[in-house]
């Protein structure tokens, strides 16, 4: 991995940014395996992969970052003890194939993520291709989690990816639990970091 310092800078997104936010999202994830099977019809992908980023950057409890310039992008969430992440999240404005998985997916998630405690949700991360491997992901990471540190909350998230979860696991998470899979989707593996003091 190679880190490049001049891109690091993290700062936090405001609502002017918010269609770059959804453009990086989109992008860094178009290829994805998860999201290939959620979406698998190539031609509708990208604008389905928007509407379904679009409400996190309007919850009440989030925040999004970018990175670099405008090469990373992040959403965290600030939950309540038994808060749920995405109460009632909007399905795809589609019925078919794409809403049924997501809905799935959506219930089986809801059942593993935790509300026992307040902390931090990382709904998703995303860097766009090209500059993965830069230290991008890191950096949005160590920006997030340090400011968690210092209020005392735990944070989680789902990783998509064996090199998602390598990156998670650097940066202080562990494994909760089994992995989560929906019929024939990849799997989905469920992390949790204690906050550090």
């Amino acid at each position: 991995m190679t880190s490049d310092t001049s891109y690091a800078l993290v700062r936090q997104a405001d609502d002017a940014d918010r269609q770059a936010v959804l453009d990086v999202l989109t992008e860094a994830f178009v290829d994805d395996p998860l999201v290939c099977w959620i979406f698998p019809e190539a031609s509708e992908r990208g604008r389905l992969q928007s509407h379904f980023y679009r409400p996190l950057l309007t919850h009440p409890a989030g925040e999004a970052y970018l990175a670099g310039r405008r090469e990373g992008a992040s959403v965290w969430l600030t939950l309540a003890t038994g808060e749920a992440p995405h109460g009632e999240h909007p399905d795809v404005p589609e019925t078919g194939e794409s809403s049924a998985r997501l809905r799935a997916l959506g219930q089986a998630l809801a059942q593993r993520h935790p509300d026992r405690e307040p902390h931090l949700y990382l709904p998703c991360m995303g860097v766009i291709s090209g500059r993965q491997g830069a230290g991008l992901g890191s950096a949005m990471l160590r920006h997030r989690l340090a400011r968690a540190d210092a209020d005392g909350l735990a944070a989680y998230l789902e990783a998509s990816s064996p090199r998602s979860r390598a990156l998670y696991l650097r940066h202080g998470f562990e494994d909760l639990g089994e992995p989560v899979r929906v019929a024939d989707s990849p799997l989905l593996r469920p992390m949790w970091r204690r906050p550090r003091r």
